[in-house]
């Protein structure tokens, strides 16, 4: 009889040697360089089971975990949240909600670990996340929740796990799971982060994100790790009723004189290169082959650096600088959330303005005290590095600006 075990972030296939199969006919199952043991990637776990049972073939399953959980949850799911939860069950258990930030992701999230009721993996990009994770469901479902990160190493049947722990950790664990969580799953397109999918078995995989597809047209590596993109809907779609009317206002800035001649000197580098290797950079193909080319072409490596010098200038121009402390003596009544895409420009703000800053520099109990602080009315206004735009519960602010 054929048998399946976990194995070092693989299936171990057994038995094929006495067995009518061969192993280039199961999904993804190839013998090791010896001919001596046949395996299969973790993630076609799955699809190995289902081939067997279409035909008909006799196994041993040694790798589904046999923990049932009983849970239940206090949420009242929106028509929306059950709606996607349903087009994910109906995908058989697998795929990606894109919900703007605010819809509830998370309620989603619990709900669908709710009704599997099986050991299930919660994986985050941030210490913060693991955090709020970890409150969430020991809250909601009142049982021991384990914890890979954050300078804790505990794993229960409902365990939290930041990416880079869980990488560290897959090759251990990657069979205990019947559900894994990917929250941000759009970071799963990173190369490095793409072998966590792959060194776990689970056969229901749940990703959740506001941006699904990547510039660089990584999801396609997600879609095929975790599932297609099988519900979404847009912030115009929900504000209103569910999400908070708003109102977007552009303000534009000029350059200094000495500013734009640094810009057009750098861009004009990056366009040259562009117009002598025929990349146009209509797609996020175009930007990996520079990438790529960067590591062994010097000219190639000099736009790259060059693209980044452009962009440096451009968001952390002087007038910006200026006209936000407009903008925040207009808005002194308000609470204000400033973002930047640099932490350097974070402690330039904080410093001209004496606003509190948040950057991933920033220790998770010194943050929670921050947001507390913002959340109670002693700050009115706070300044962060994009490490509070994902994900994170954030008190309410009426003002946000994206410098």
């Amino acid at each position: 009889m054929l048998t399946l075990t976990f194995e070092t972030g693989t299936v171990r296939v057994g038995g094929l040697d006495e067995s009518a199969v061969a192993a280039a006919a199961l999904p993804g199952v190839t013998w090791d360089d010896r001919g001596l043991v046949a395996r299969a990637p973790a993630h076609r776990y799955a699809d190995l089971r289902a081939e067997l049972d279409a035909r008909d073939l006799a196994y041993e399953d040694r790798v589904r975990p046999e923990t049932r959980l009983d849970l239940s949850h206090a949420y009242d799911l929106r028509d929306y949240q059950q709606h996607a939860l349903d087009a994910w069950r109906e995908n058989g258990d697998r795929g990606v909600l894109e919900l703007p930030t605010g819809a509830g992701k998370t309620v989603v999230a619990v709900a669908a670990i709710a009704a599997l009721g099986v050991p299930t993996l919660v994986v985050v990009p941030t210490v913060d996340l693991l955090d709020q994770w970890r409150r969430e469901l020991a809250t909601e479902f009142d049982v021991p929740v384990g914890q890979f990160g954050g300078g804790e190493q505990t794993q229960e049947a409902v365990t939290v796990s930041t990416y880079d722990s869980a990488y560290l950790r897959a090759e251990d664990v990657g069979g205990d799971f019947g559900l894994v969580v990917f929250d941000e799953v759009h970071h799963l397109g990173g190369e490095g982060y793409r072998d966590v999918a792959r060194l776990l078995t689970a056969p229901s995989r749940l990703g959740l994100t506001a941006t699904f597809e990547r510039p660089d047209g990584a999801h396609e590596a997600v879609a095929e790790l975790v599932g297609p993109k099988v519900y979404d809907l847009t912030v115009e779609e929900l504000a209103g009723e569910h999400l908070a009317d708003y109102e977007v206002r552009r303000v534009e800035v000029d350059l200094t004189p000495e500013e734009r001649d640094r810009y057009e000197e750098a861009q004009g580098t990056f366009v040259d290169y562009l117009k002598r290797s025929n990349l146009s950079f209509s797609s996020g193909s175009d930007y990996r082959k520079l990438v790529m080319r960067s590591g062994s072409d010097p000219r190639a490596r000099e736009a790259l650096l060059a693209k980044q010098r452009a962009r440096r200038i451009m968001m952390n121009a002087d007038e910006k600088v200026e006209t936000l402390g407009r903008l925040l003596d207009r808005h002194r009544d308000d609470r204000v959330i400033v973002f930047t895409a640099h932490t350097d420009l974070v402690y330039r703000l904080s410093e001209r303005y004496l606003l509190p800053a948040i950057t991933s520099e920033t220790g998770a109990a010194e943050r929670r005290e921050l947001l507390e602080r913002f959340r109670d009315g002693t700050y009115s206004r706070v300044v962060t590095a994009n490490v509070l735009d994902e994900g994170v519960d954030v008190p309410d602010a009426n003002v946000a600006v994206l410098l």
